[in-house]
């Protein structure tokens, strides 16, 4: 079974859009309630009074809070994954991906005030999604970055020896240990500090060669 992180990434990667007039609206009113009064507080009659809807309306589409809870985290997800491919096609060189991918990842997920609400006050809603389900969605992300690194290759910005799946996997450990685990060594609101960690840490895995 996919968590919904996989999920909205599978989406935003094919351009997936399953949303209709009135779903959106009921998303988009449980949205506005979550980041007013979070999500514990918040209760399926509240979503249907700002949505101007019926109870029954909600109901109809969503079978009970924690469906519609998943769906609007997962299209914050959606969002977010959306602008990370707009930002790296940005970028004009692979190490610019590379820091511009990282960068925007903390920032966006951080910022987003549903998101980065629930990592910071209720994060068994989000971080069992994130790294507990076994791993599917970080292998869906590593994929795709490893995909990534695979055209850097073919366009020769990349070493033909550079292990692709390794140098991925280790890149989006690094950016989910940030999210999941914050320290007290690099602060995460600084975007100059976030770049030169990439600079120094995470374009070298892709200049690498394998030793002789």
């Amino acid at each position: 079974m996919t968590s919904l992180v996989e999920r909205a990434y599978i989406d935003a990667v094919k351009g997936i859009d399953d949303e209709n007039e009135t779903r959106a609206r009921l998303l988009d009113a449980a949205y506005e309630q979550f980041c007013r009064v979070g999500i514990q507080r918040c209760t399926m009659e509240d979503v249907a009074r700002r949505a101007r809807v019926s109870r029954v309306t909600v109901y109809r589409r969503f079978a009970n809070k924690s469906a519609l809870v998943e769906e609007v985290v997962r299209r914050e997800f959606r969002r977010y994954f959306d602008q990370f491919l707009v930002d790296i096609g940005r970028a004009e060189t692979v190490a610019d991906r590379v820091v511009v991918g990282f960068v925007s990842s903390l920032r966006a997920l951080r910022r987003n005030p549903l998101i980065g609400g629930l990592m910071a006050a209720e994060p068994d809603l989000v971080a069992p999604s994130m790294i507990s389900d076994g791993g599917q969605t970080l292998a869906t992300v590593r994929q795709f970055l490893a995909g990534q690194l695979r055209r850097e290759q073919r366009a020769g910005n990349v070493s033909s020896e550079l292990d692709t799946d390794l140098a991925a996997e280790m890149m989006v450990r690094v950016s989910a240990s940030f999210l999941a685990i914050p320290g007290e060594i690099v602060d995460l609101d600084d975007e100059a500090q976030l770049a030169a960690v990439a600079r120094q840490f995470l374009v070298p895995m892709v200049q690498a060669r394998v030793a002789a």
